[in-house]
């Protein structure tokens, strides 16, 4: 963890200390509960809690002072040093903000609907194999999240990769005067928060705050084959490096680069991408072509699937922007590993298992469900049936149902050998599937996520393959639990 001055703290967040001032902070927390020895605690408030009321226990577990608000009451007490400001949430954003202008830091900032998680990670893997890189932790994308991650880069960081989430209007603008990136990286936009916009188009020009707030000097990432590159490139900084998916897997496990990005052979930008990449093949390369220099990299991709190979893309223009090899690129995308709960893949008791339930939106679902179908035998592997555990997309306003049902719909060709909903949009799936010609007898709608662990123990056989995906609200990662709890019980 980084070390602050107390008198550089106060006066980045326009407070008082009161009651003394630590000599030394090692690092800022707003959770009690994790904080370590030597820490400054910042007391937030919020609809369920109130962190001052955890003052006391946050210097028992060892902070050297507390952030708090200027109208809080608090006795003194000794060796317990207050830093009274007007809003302790908007000190820890000035602290991140002040912090990251001292350390002059490289910033990669993404932000999308969908790929966010991913696309950081691998970045920042990439990056990591010749800079000192920080990146944003977990999923902690917000404006508590997101502050506390740049509070922990080391002055000797070079590059900090920032994954920034929203689903209110004028939130990213919030987490890019307090972010300040060089990099802008904008992955796939699609209906995502519709409960607080009025359309996707509304989404793009939100996400493309992200661009406008680049400086002169800096570079943004964007697919031109994706329907709002023009939003997105209008309001981009001179610098933009361009990707698409072109080309296709042919059946005799060779890929194709030909320079498109659509079925119709033409792209968005009337020209080639900067960086062309086409879906893996049968054994799950795919290869990667760069403008600029007519050199072509092949590689085992990271993770399976059309949207994933998309990603990589990413990863590979920032890398190579940076002056990484190829055989870098190549061996920290071949080494990825997938963050929880991100198409994460795991076998119990035979069944494979691939949990991509930390969150789903309508593009996300149809990406999962497309290449969960399309995974060849030699690379899931399967000898057994395909099952699928889905409920609630979240977060669609008035047209959720209407989502729900066009996914049910959907699922009526795809090989499944059964599905499970969870739910009462779960049961709008379920509905539907059987209506577009699903047999009933594979459809299990089921009340709740207890019920769906009954119907798992029940029916899976060695061999089968599951995809659990679902919004992060629906807690999907419970099912799972409750059938290996059921699993290890019965001794298989």
């Amino acid at each position: 963890m980084p070390n602050f001055d107390a008198r550089e703290v106060a006066q980045w967040t326009g407070g008082k200390w009161c009651f003394g001032q630590p000599d030394a902070i090692a690092g800022v927390s707003t959770d009690s509960r994790t904080l370590c020895h030597g820490a400054l605690f910042v007391a937030l408030r919020g609809p369920l809690f109130n962190g001052h009321s955890f003052i006391a226990e946050a210097f028992a577990r060892g902070a050297v002072g507390a952030v708090i608000s200027e109208n809080t009451c608090a006795m003194p007490r000794e060796n317990c040093p207050l830093l009274r400001v007007p809003d302790t949430a908007q000190a820890l954003r000035d602290m991140a903000a002040n912090y990251r202008r001292r350390i002059q830091v490289e910033i990669v900032a993404v932000t999308g609907s969908v790929g966010k998680t991913t696309v950081k990670e691998m970045v920042a893997d990439v990056l990591a194999r010749r800079l000192r890189v920080v990146r944003t932790r977990g999923n902690w994308n917000n404006e508590i999240g997101l502050p506390l991650s740049m509070l922990a880069m080391e002055p000797e960081t070079r590059v900090g990769v920032f994954e920034l989430g929203m689903n209110h209007p004028g939130e990213l603008a919030l987490l890019c005067r307090m972010l300040q990136p060089d990099w802008g990286l904008v992955t796939t936009i699609g209906p995502v928060h519709l409960e607080f916009f009025k359309s996707v188009e509304a989404i793009a020009a939100e996400k493309s705050t992200l661009l406008k707030s680049l400086p002169a000097g800096g570079v943004a990432v964007l697919r031109c084959d994706e329907p709002y590159f023009e939003i997105l490139r209008a309001a981009a900084p001179d610098r933009v490096i361009t990707l698409a998916l072109g080309g296709t897997s042919r059946v005799d496990g060779t890929s194709r680069v030909d320079g498109t990005s659509r079925v119709d052979g033409t792209n968005r930008v009337g020209g080639e991408a900067d960086y062309i990449g086409a879906p893996p093949d049968a054994q799950g390369q795919m290869e990667i072509r760069e403008r600029a220099t007519g050199e072509a990299c092949r590689l085992q991709a990271p993770l399976p699937g059309a949207h994933h190979a998309a990603n990589t893309l990413y990863a590979v223009a920032v890398g190579r922007a940076h002056g990484l090899a190829w055989e870098e690129i190549r061996a920290a995308l071949e080494s990825y590993r997938s963050p929880p709960m991100r198409w994460e893949r795991q076998i119990v008791a035979g069944v494979t298992i691939i949990n991509d339930a930390y969150n789903a939106n309508p593009v996300s679902m149809a990406a999962a469900l497309r290449t969960f179908a399309e995974l060849p035998l030699a690379e899931l592997p399967v000898a057994g049936g395909r099952w699928l555990v889905l409920a609630g997309m979240l977060e669609l306003g008035l047209s959720e149902e209407q989502w729900h049902r066009d996914l049910g719909k959907s699922l009526a060709p795809g090989p499944w050998t059964g599905i499970i909903t969870i739910g009462s949009l779960g049961a709008v799936i379920a509905r539907e599937a059987v209506n577009a010609g699903v047999n009933a007898a594979r459809v299990f709608p089921c009340a709740d996520n207890g019920a769906a662990a009954e119907v798992l123990s029940r029916c899976l056989q060695p061999g089968d393959a599951v995809l659990v995906k679902a919004s992060r609200g629906q807690h999907l990662e419970q099912v799972l639990a409750l059938w290996k709890e059921r699993v290890a019980a019965s001794g298989i």
